[in-house]
């Protein structure tokens, strides 16, 4: 009798892993270090139960591909058992990239995106595996010949995103992320090699585009949710510096050797990337939460200062702002918080931090969601009349600061 493992998922109950190549994955030390790295970074400062993790994420992700995989077959879409595996392995491991506190401190550790530090575990693994991931590596990369493979994996109705739009709202409790994945997934099909969904489902991806961009300010780029990420980039950014500019006995011993690490390698592009895999895959939250710990006994006073407010959430005030703010209105606060507290000009860049961020949930330059009209034609969503401009952008600007008593 084939064996089956299971995983009692809160989201979707009971997910079964079949007892194979996949199964194996997710046994490995790679994808294991997945459980200690969660998949909201610091959004748990605000909404308290968000601390599920990219190895939930990984396999909620993967029960939606399989319920996408045999819908398609049911609907008459030629796909072999062996490219079905393959999808599975490629949603898989599809953030396996990431590192610690996921998007947060993306490019901070080392200066490279989660997908190329992905593909790097992909090929290694493939090695490990005889093989085996040959052609989940090209489907990853879009090389494969059936795009809509590709499409599930990556692209804008992807069940990447069908599971975190449904994770992230049910952990954090915010009711407007929730979508109707399972109505969306019976709705697909395949036509002319590129994923569609069927016009009638044309409501229920309203409703996901709707959902991603209220989930964007109400949950990834709440205000509070940011300066925390924000202090915790320049906590990261200030003990590099530190390190790179003859200060290294501010930081505490029993971090400094990780510091050095993460210089090294942003300064050696991985040309052996083994040897880069076997330091970044031994990096976790804990790593970093374990660092931000010994910083508050740092003799800096910006490393003490950050890190001692991230620990006890003595976060600084953000303002945003439609506009950008003014170099007048930055110097103010910057000369503010330099009387306030004493600082140099030096140290107020790791104080008064500020830029923006933007709004997008839906793009027309590539990879748009098709439909499939009654009359058997594929139509573009946007040229769907749904009342609003669907891939309108939105910009805001924020300046961030310690709160002056």
């Amino acid at each position: 009798m084939k064996k089956i493992k299971i995983f009692n998922d809160p989201v979707y109950g009971f997910i079964t892993i079949p007892d194979n190549i996949l199964l194996k994955i997710i046994d490995h030390p790679y994808f294991q270090r997945l459980r200690r790295i969660k998949q909201l970074g610091m959004t748990h400062y605000v909404y308290p139960g968000a601390l599920h993790t990219r190895f939930h994420h990984a396999l909620g992700a993967l029960h939606l591909m399989q319920q996408a995989l045999e819908v398609l077959k049911m609907k008459g879409v030629e796909i072999t058992e062996e490219e079905a595996l393959s999808t599975q392995i490629a949603i898989l491991l599809h953030d396996i990239g990431h590192g610690p506190f996921s998007h947060a401190l993306e490019y901070i550790l080392i200066d490279l995106h989660h997908e190329e530090i992905s593909g790097f575990f992909l090929k290694q693994l493939n090695e490990e595996f005889d093989g085996q991931l040959a052609m989940a590596i090209e489907i990853f990369y879009d090389r494969y010949s059936k795009p809509f493979l590709h499409q599930l994996i990556s692209g804008q109705l992807d069940m990447d995103r069908m599971d975190y739009l449904n994770r992230d709202s049910f952990f954090t409790g915010v009711s407007e992320g929730v979508i109707g994945y399972d109505r969306i997934i019976k709705m697909l099909c395949v036509k002319d090699g590129d994923l569609a969904v069927e016009e009638k489902g044309i409501y229920s991806i309203e409703k996901f585009l709707v959902s991603r961009r209220l989930m964007y300010w109400q949950v990834y780029l709440h205000k509070t949710v940011l300066s925390a990420e924000q202090m915790l980039i320049s906590t990261i950014k200030r003990a590099k510096y530190l390190m790179q500019n003859g200060k290294s006995s501010s930081i505490p011993q029993e971090v400094r050797g990780m510091f050095e690490k993460m210089i090294e390698l942003g300064k050696t592009y991985p040309e052996d990337k083994r040897a880069f895999l076997d330091v970044f895959s031994g990096w976790d939250d804990s790593d970093i939460s374990f660092a931000i710990k010994k910083f508050m006994l740092s003799d800096d006073f910006v490393l003490r200062m950050l890190s001692t407010g991230l620990m006890n959430r003595n976060l600084f005030k953000l303002e945003w702002s439609d506009e950008a703010f003014d170099d007048d209105y930055i110097n103010l606060k910057k000369q503010q918080v330099m009387e306030h507290f004493g600082t140099s000009s030096e140290e107020i860049e790791f104080l008064v931090l500020y830029g923006l961020e933007q709004n997008k949930a839906y793009t027309i330059k590539k990879d748009e969601i098709n439909i499939l009209t009654k009359a058997d034609e594929l139509i573009r969503v946007s040229q769907m009349n749904l009342g609003y401009d669907i891939d309108q952008i939105k910009i805001k600007y924020f300046i961030c600061a310690p709160k002056m008593m």
